[in-house]
């Protein structure tokens, strides 16, 4: 799950996809990380904390790292949050297979419409809440998704 600071939308992505693992008995992990290194080292903002908290999903003891080279191996299935990251994580791909494995997570919901979530940084809590729903859903059909196969 990659954002730009891997503050906000991307830790919210993987607590909630974290639950979903568990949900479907998946064997699969999860991890997220920013395009910048503005926040390496740093937990969530605490809105997206506390927005997580209100519906069940602690991401208090996640910590930022940047998106890096080693993640196209390491993962099998990388999603982004909008099209300014999924320019970033592709410019870094070194392959056709890498490039393969980067989408934008919303099309998990809603397909080939390169929807983005939006970045809720600046706005307010129901920015927060709708970025909860929108991930909550789309991490949904996922995990549904994974478990079929």
């Amino acid at each position: 799950m990659v954002c730009l600071g891997n503050i906000c939308r991307s830790p919210l992505a993987e607590g909630i996809m974290r639950q979903k693992i568990e949900k479907y008995k998946l064997n699969a992990l999860v991890d997220s990380a920013g395009t910048i290194a503005n926040h390496v080292g740093q937990h969530p903002d605490s809105r997206s904390i506390a927005n997580g908290l209100k519906h069940q999903v602690d991401i208090s003891s996640l910590v930022a790292r940047q998106f890096t080279q080693s993640d196209f191996e390491k993962f099998d299935l990388i999603y982004v949050m909008d099209t300014s990251n999924y320019k970033n994580v592709i410019g870094m791909a070194r392959s056709t297979e890498h490039k393969k494995k980067v989408n934008l997570i919303l099309n998990e919901l809603y397909p080939r419409t390169d929807l983005e979530v939006p970045d809720p940084y600046f706005g307010g809590e129901e920015g927060f809440e709708k970025v909860y729903h929108l991930l909550d859903l789309a991490c949904e059909n996922l995990a549904m998704n994974l478990a079929k196969h």
